[in-house]
């Protein structure tokens, strides 16, 4: 494995995230699939999927990016992040990986899969792709070959080298910003905030990957309005206000089962911040609104997208990403 490093004592350090989980033989990291097999550290995961689905890309969510296509999505076991409000914790959180069913399938057959089904993506997704690195990488390649674009949804809690290998062959990525404070982070998801503003930098600023973020917001814990503004400021001042923000409601989960479902007022109540904070398309996700749902002209604000949950209704763009009403360009990757 190329980002690891050998210590003293037949200990092995792993180097894809900043856990940098130090390893003794058959022992796995923090994420339960990245294991030191004498001395090296392998994906235990590789080539195995907890199964394949056909989304719409509108579900990842990506709302700036090959509207009404559809992509094939996959993950794998495991996680190198801690939340306590994880979503999908019955793969994430999992003890022991080879209690689970896994499907054998090769980056190969994967892209030729999108590609006898008319997708037009492939996502890493369900639980992080930072964790299946090789995996993700490698599928990416035969995608490319097949003229199939790549997507990363992943929380950005990655290193700086295999960093940037990895986005070398991601086309968009939607990154989880959990919430804009060092104390939430760890005290919620058992990380640090900074690794994840440096990944959304690096995506912004030094690629071409297409960037969106989600921040799932639970009541008590990230929805002060003064944490929301300090995040919208971040993101105008260091990603630009041209940067899709999709705020989603959280439901009762792993260790926050006893947390309500966020109420329709706070999300709409985050929107508006973001607005007023002067980003320019804002999103409330896990609600049925169609307002909060559709993209507006950043200039001429007429309703250029309209959507219903993940089904677009109308699209009011012209020569791939012009306003039809003020020939303003919409930001993002339409066709």
């Amino acid at each position: 494995m190329k980002y690891q490093t050998v210590l003293n004592n037949n200990i092995t350090r792993c180097d894809i995230c900043p856990r940098y989980c130090k390893l003794k033989n058959n022992q796995e990291g923090f994420c339960k699939v990245r294991k030191n097999i004498e001395g090296d550290i392998v994906l235990t995961t590789y080539s195995k999927t907890t199964g394949l689905a056909i989304d719409p890309v509108e579900k990842k969510p990506l709302y700036h990016f090959l509207p009404s296509s559809k992509v094939l999505s996959f993950g794998t076991l495991g996680c190198n992040m801690g939340c306590l409000f994880c979503q999908n914790e019955h793969i994430t959180k999992i003890k022991d990986t080879n209690n689970y069913p896994l499907e054998y399938i090769t980056p190969l057959e994967i892209a030729q899969c999108a590609k006898k089904y008319d997708c037009k993506s492939i996502a890493f997704t369900y639980n992080d792709p930072v964790i299946f690195l090789e995996f993700a990488i490698d599928s990416a390649i035969f995608a490319h070959k097949l003229n199939i674009k790549t997507i990363l949804v992943s929380a950005g809690y990655i290193n700086k080298a295999p960093r940037e290998e990895l986005f070398k062959y991601i086309d968009a990525a939607n990154i989880d910003l959990k919430g804009f404070s060092e104390k939430f982070y760890q005290k919620n998801c058992l990380a640090s905030l900074k690794p994840v503003l440096e990944t959304l930098k690096y995506i912004k600023q030094k690629t071409n990957t297409h960037l969106e973020i989600t921040t799932l917001l639970i009541e008590g814990e990230n929805d002060d309005e003064e944490m929301i503004k300090n995040e919208c400021a971040w993101i105008k001042n260091n990603l630009g206000c041209d940067t899709p923000l999709h705020f989603s409601a959280f439901h009762p989960a792993y260790k926050f089962m006893d947390r309500k479902r966020t109420n329709i007022n706070t999300l709409l109540k985050a929107r508006d911040i973001a607005l007023k904070e002067g980003l320019n398309y804002v999103y409330c996700g896990n609600i049925v609104n169609i307002e909060t749902s559709s993209t507006y002209c950043k200039n001429c604000k007429n309703l250029i997208i309209e959507r219903n949950g993940f089904e677009v209704l109308k699209n009011n763009l012209i020569g791939s990403n012009k306003c039809k009403f003020c020939q303003s360009i919409c930001d993002g990757i339409f066709n």
